[in-house]
């Protein structure tokens, strides 16, 4: 899979929304009761982050389905 551009997958489109995402994660990873922290997060297993990315996806999608249905 390519990316267009020189955009990252790792780089959020709305630069505004970074430190939201960021919260989100953390927020995410403490309830999860995952040890997160700023910067390098290489000594966490790929189970223990692929959780957090999993339910920032869940959360964000029933965000949006909450916005699509005026709520």
């Amino acid at each position: 899979m390519s990316q267009s551009g020189n955009q990252s997958g790792n780089r959020a489109n709305i630069p505004e929304a970074r430190a939201a995402l960021d919260n989100m994660k953390f927020e995410i990873a403490r309830e999860l009761g995952i040890n997160f922290k700023q910067g390098y997060n290489g000594d966490l297993s790929s189970r223990e982050n692929g959780y957090v990315g999993g339910y920032m996806v869940k959360r964000l999608i029933e965000q949006a389905e909450r916005q699509m249905a005026g709520k």
